[in-house]
């Protein structure tokens, strides 16, 4: 989960630890409130102002979760979200918009551009606390599960190859998508997509991406996460039946 103090890069060992959490809001009572109620309940919290102080803080703290305001000064919450997408250390961390806005249209937007979950305030703080452990949660199992293919050993992901090739070689659906569009995947995340889709395993694309096998099933996580699907073979066929490779 958490690798604190350590860069991304440094290793792909899963260390256990409390849940970071980095919440950003420009309402110091609300700040106070939440970080007290998330410590109560085991969590570590690093509180920033605005989106430009939480993208600085994210950078230094790589948070398991970020708890973000939409409207804020400097920085909002949607432009905070689009700079933790397109980094390629953060681009897999589960966001969480606090906001007071409600309207369908405003929540549609948030989700397009690929925020985890929205709530609406005032919220209530078990609640919260709920739904935060449940994206983190669920972030751990999918990394797990990237990390198990990861370690796959040689005949295990020779059938692998096998099987997704074998899906590629039988062709898609008639729907044709674009894995930036419909789907609201990052660049990086579609650059894995596709490699995925040719039978490479973590390592391999790793070192196709230059970056870490860490960041890859990250990556890996969110596309299972995106897709709605538990593997990598059920990820390629979805991909596949949904046009989203070529």
């Amino acid at each position: 989960m958490t690798e604190p103090h350590t860069p991304a890069d440094a290793g792909d060992t899963l260390a256990p630890a409390s849940p970071k959490v980095l919440l950003v809001d420009d309402e110091p009572g609300l700040r106070a409130a939440v970080q007290a109620y998330f410590e109560d309940e085991g969590f570590e919290v690093i509180t920033a102002v605005d989106g430009a102080e939480g993208w600085e803080k994210a950078q230094a703290e790589l948070p398991d979760v970020v708890l973000s305001d939409v409207m804020m000064p400097r920085v909002d919450g949607f432009g905070l979200l689009k700079q933790l997408r397109d980094d390629e250390r953060l681009g897999g961390t589960p966001v969480i918009f606090l906001t007071a806005k409600g309207m369908t249209s405003d929540r549609i937007a948030g989700f397009r551009a690929g925020v985890d979950d929205y709530i609406p305030k005032p919220f209530d703080p078990d609640e919260l606390v709920a739904r935060v452990r449940n994206v983190v949660q669920r972030q751990e199992r999918l990394l797990r599960e990237a990390a198990r293919y990861a370690d796959t050993d040689l005949g295990q992901m020779a059938k692998q190859i096998t099987e997704i090739r074998s899906l590629l070689q039988g062709g898609g659906g008639s729907r044709r998508a674009t894995a930036t569009g419909d789907h609201a995947f990052t660049p990086r995340e579609a650059s894995v997509l596709q490699l995925v889709a040719e039978g490479l395993m973590n390592k391999e694309i790793a070192r196709r991406l230059d970056t870490s096998i860490r960041n890859v099933e990250k990556y890996v996580s969110r596309l299972f996460a995106k897709t709605g699907t538990a593997s990598r073979t059920e990820l390629v066929r979805y991909a596949l039946e949904n046009g989203l490779v070529e």
